[in-house]
């Protein structure tokens, strides 16, 4: 309920900001909101608000996982990139039947995902390196690797532009329906009840959370920090490998150079998961919210003319909002 009531106040304030901001273009802002939500939920829009909900949720996941513990992964791109080429690589080169390629092209992800991310704990554990700079900074080597490889040795060479040639129709994620979303959503959510059971009976949840209440008290308890961040974020970058796979496994079935970076599927779901405090549903529900904002952002200016950057000043307002009341509500825990 505490939670709740912390999200509930940001969230109306972000909104009615918004309508001040509608009513100042002479919008309505009711038309505006409705457009929005028909937009991203009604018939014409769901499939592409779903479509847009996979990478952001599988994002979004990862990046709370090692949250939950005070840690940040900002290199969430990088492992997104590297599990896409991986996953593409294995797909186009892996001999086998369809499904099997497919299997070994989504561990691929998950793998390489992991392994990048576990080397940015390491750097922290070993080097000193804080894990904010060296998450970030191992992002570039990773994409500019993604970026090199769909222009030389995996370029299509029917086309001009850097990408790779389109995976075997055998080596694909089935769609569910037309409206692009694939099987992909079943392993994101998979992934999400799996850090859901985690995070509240077992042990590992119960050591992250400590960890990212009471630093100090976790280490007088015994908790090995290192081998902590270790897990943490070889899981982080493994579910972000995994998103990279099963986005190259889907529409347009090949690696883009770019289009895993241009939606900024990973700062979004960042934001969604500080949005919810890293709790697992919580955070499934803020990255659904920020996906309708983005996707019914288009509805909202066919039908009112108003730009769909407006639901950008949403989404940081909403941080502003969510961050200044935290601050408040932490400090009256501390009077209390």
């Amino acid at each position: 309920m505490k939670r709740l009531r912390v999200l509930a106040i940001p969230v109306a304030a972000a909104l009615v900001l918004g309508a001040i901001l509608l009513l100042a273009t002479g919008t309505d802002p009711l038309s505006a909101y409705g457009a929005i939500v028909s937009g991203a939920f009604g018939p014409d829009g769901i499939g592409d608000t779903l479509a847009y909900v996979v990478p952001v949720a599988g994002m979004a996941a990862a990046l709370a996982i090692p949250l939950r513990a005070g840690m940040v992964n900002l290199g969430g791109e990088g492992q997104l990139v590297l599990g896409a080429i991986s996953a593409l690589a294995v797909g186009l080169y892996v001999p086998g039947p369809g499904p099997v390629r497919v299997a070994l092209a989504l561990l691929a992800g998950v793998v390489a995902g992991a392994a990048y991310a576990a080397l940015a704990a390491v750097c922290e554990n070993r080097f000193g390196v804080p894990l904010l700079i060296s998450s970030l900074l191992l992002s570039y080597p990773a994409m500019s690797l993604a970026g090199y490889l769909v222009r030389f040795p995996l370029k299509d060479a029917g086309s001009s532009l850097p990408q790779s040639p389109r995976l075997p129709e055998d080596t694909r994620l089935p769609e569910l329906g037309s409206g692009g979303v694939t099987t992909g959503i079943f392993l994101v959510l998979a992934v999400i009840a799996v850090y859901t059971v985690i995070d509240a009976r077992t042990p590992a949840g119960f050591e992250t959370k400590v960890t990212g209440w009471a630093p100090r008290f976790a280490a007088y308890a015994g908790i090995d920090r290192p081998k902590l961040t270790v897990r943490l974020l070889a899981a982080s970058g493994g579910t972000a490998g995994l998103v990279g796979a099963i986005a190259v496994l889907g529409f347009p079935y090949r690696f883009i150079d770019g289009a895993l970076i241009t939606p900024q599927y990973t700062w979004i779901g960042l934001l969604a998961a500080l949005l919810a405090g890293a709790s697992p549903l919580g955070t499934l529900l803020a990255a659904v919210f920020f996906a309708a904002l983005t996707s019914g952002g288009f509805a909202m200016e066919r039908a009112t003319q108003v730009p769909r950057e407006l639901t950008a000043v949403l989404q940081a307002v909403l941080i502003l909002f969510l961050a200044a009341t935290s601050g408040v509500f932490r400090r009256k825990a501390r009077r209390a």
